[in-house]
This record gives structure tokens, C-alpha cells and sequence, in this order.
């Protein structure tokens, strides 16, 4: 169901979202490290919600 496909991807934005936020505040706060991997896995999530976006778009074309 489209529906399902699209509440994955946005799940997958929420929390490249939330792990973007963590990083910002990491780097604000002068801890670089624990920012960079914030940053990787907000990278992660962000790929994969892109990829996900894409497959829910191409489910959504072919109910049409």
C-alpha cells in the first residue's frame, strides 16, 4: 500500500532530522566527535529516506 511506503519515508526523515539536530548541538558545544557521528548517522538516515521517498513515489505511479 502507498500509504505504508509513505509513512516509512517520512519515518526516515523524522529521524535524519532529529539526528541532524543532535550533531548541530554537539558541534555547538565544541564536541566534534560525538557531532561527526551524529552527522554519519544522519547521513544514513537521510540516504535512506531518500531511497525510500523513491520507491513510495514509484508505488504511489503505479496505482494510477
Amino acid at each position: 500500500m502507498p500509504k505504508d511506503a509513505h509513512n516509512k519515508a517520512a519515518e526516515h526523515h523524522d529521524n535524519a532530522a532529529k539526528a541532524h539536530r543532535t550533531a548541530a548541538e554537539h558541534h555547538g558545544k565544541g564536541d566534534h566527535a560525538a557531532g561527526k557521528q551524529h552527522s554519519a548517522t544522519a547521513h544514513e538516515h537521510s540516504t535512506k529516506a531518500h531511497e525510500t521517498s523513491q520507491a513510495a513515489h514509484k508505488k504511489s505511479q503505479e496505482q494510477k
